[in-house]
Formats: structure tokens, sequence, C-alpha cells
């Protein structure tokens, strides 16, 4: 049976703590194998990358397998040709699929059409191997994630979305500031509510970062909102993770971002580069994380 990662709640909570578990060990080992020997891996990107693309570039090679870099302008994908057929198509010629794309819709189109793994590397409604890895981060530093509050200060965008759904299988304790307009999936939120999940929603940034252990935020437009930014700012204004807000989390809580920031806008460049920031552990965390989702979707 072939397996595909497409969101963190595909996962069972067992089987989310042992892809955490064993990335950890990959990185602790500096972890290297012939998993993926003979095989390649097709990369289709339809967002611009940095940190997705080389870390899954690098996972792969890691992993002994070879890779092929597409984008729209160099395929079919940017045409009129039908996703289905193209998922046909590179069923035949590759082993498996890491996707970066728009619309989930077109990861689903892809898996049911295709006969090879796909992995989920970011679309508009998540962003599941972003957060997988924000939860190794905090994991290394506290294992325990059931006692752990964490705040998520900003858009209800799909990091938040996959923020949800970690704390869902972690049971971690999450607390969400983001404005009015611009909150999580309400569906998502409501089968939070139904998994009786530690999830708490506001649009003050003061109360839901009080006594936090871990802070998050992320960019407040993201790629195709350009054109909202001037809307976003007046909209997310005292949303800025500045020190203001960081001294009412707990006196040690760490900073985290999935990267690129927009200093000045939602993290200051004193929070962004204090000693409690831990941004670039996240980034190479996505390294030792890919690798573990990989080996988890080519291990029968």
């Amino acid at each position: 049976m072939r397996k595909h990662f497409v969101k963190i709640l595909d996962f069972t909570p067992s089987e989310a703590l042992n892809i955490i578990k064993r990335a950890k060990e990959m990185k602790e080992n500096n972890y290297r194998s012939d998993l993926l020997k003979n095989k390649t891996i097709l990369m289709i990107f339809e967002k611009a990358s940095t940190r997705t693309r080389l870390s899954f570039d690098v996972a792969i090679h890691q992993l002994g397998g070879d890779i092929i870099f597409m984008t729209p302008n160099e395929s079919q994908l940017g045409r009129s040709e039908p996703l289905k057929d193209t998922a046909r198509v590179v069923s035949r010629y590759c082993d498996g699929m890491v996707v970066r794309t728009f619309s989930e819709d077109k990861i689903l189109e892809l898996i049911k059409y295709g006969s090879v793994p796909v992995v989920n590397a970011l679309t508009d409604q998540g962003h599941p191997c972003q957060v997988m890895c924000d939860v190794l981060t905090m994991y290394e530093r506290t294992p325990k994630l059931d006692e752990i509050k964490v705040a998520w200060i900003g858009d209800g965008n799909n990091m938040a979305n996959s923020m949800i759904e970690a704390a869902i299988l972690f049971n971690f304790e999450l607390h969400l500031a983001c404005p009015k307009g611009f909150t999580p999936d309400a569906t998502l939120l409501e089968k939070a509510k139904q998994a009786k999940a530690k999830i708490f929603l506001t649009d003050k940034p003061e109360e839901a970062i009080k006594d936090a252990d871990y802070v998050h935020t992320d960019v407040w437009a993201s790629m195709g909102q350009e054109h909202e930014q001037k809307a976003r700012e007046l909209s997310f204004k005292g949303y800025c993770v500045d020190n203001r807000l960081m001294s009412l989390a707990k006196k040690d809580a760490k900073f985290m971002h999935c990267l690129p920031a927009h200093r000045g806008e939602e993290v200051s460049e004193e929070v962004f580069e204090s000693p409690n920031s831990i941004v670039f552990d996240q980034a190479e965390n996505r390294l030792h994380v890919q690798k573990a989702i990989l080996e988890w979707c080519f291990t029968k």
C-alpha cells in the first residue's frame, strides 16, 4: 500500500511521535542511507522556495535518491494538460513526488490518479512538513509536549492550520491570536473542539502569549497576497512580536518563525536576533524531518 503525507492528521498520534523521534535520531547520527537508491523523486514547485526546496533536495540525496525539479514554466503544469494525465505519466517515470502548490485539491488529484507516494511540501491550506519540524524543535527542548503552552500570533494561515493539527495529535496547549477576519479554518477548529484539544482562539495577542513556552508567528501577507500588504498591516496593528509582547511570555520562552521573516512587521529585529530565538534550529530541522517523512513514505 502506497503511503502519502498530505497533512499532519494523516498520522495517528503514535505515528506522529515516532516520526519526531526518528527525525531526532537521524539528526544526532548525521543519518545517511540507500533507501532511495536507484529511485527518482520529482519535485513539483508552483510556489518559490528556499528552505523547502533545499531541505528536500538534500534529504533525498542523503537517502541515496535522485531528484528532478520542475516548475509550471518547465512543464504542462502551466498549460492545459489535465493534472490527472500528468499524475499517470509521472508515475511511469518517477518513484515519488514532492509537491508545493496552491490548492490541496491538486495534491489529492495527483494521489488519486498517480501510483507513487506524494508528499505535501506546502499548500494554501497547510504546511505540514514545516510544522512537524517545529514540533521536533520544541521536542528537543521539552520532550513532554503535553505540558507546554504554545502561542501563535498573527494570520490564521496554512501554518496556523497545521499547528492546530499538531496540537490535536501532540496534545500541547495552543493559544492563537488572530485579527477578526483572519482566523484559521473553521472546519478544522470544529474538529479540534470535537477532539477536546487544548486550543483557544482570541483576537488579543496579549492573552495568547501570556506564560507561553514557545511563541510562533509568520508573515502577515503570504505568497500570492502581496496586493493585500497595506490593508493587512492595518489589520495586524499590535500583532508584532516585540519585546513588549515577549515580556508577557515565560522568561525563557523561545521565539519561532518558519522564515522568511519581515523584521519590523510580524517580529522586531530585537526579538528575532535575541538569544531566545531558535528560528535557525527550526530551519535546520526541516532536513531531518523531511528524511523521516520520506523514510515513512517509502518503508512498508
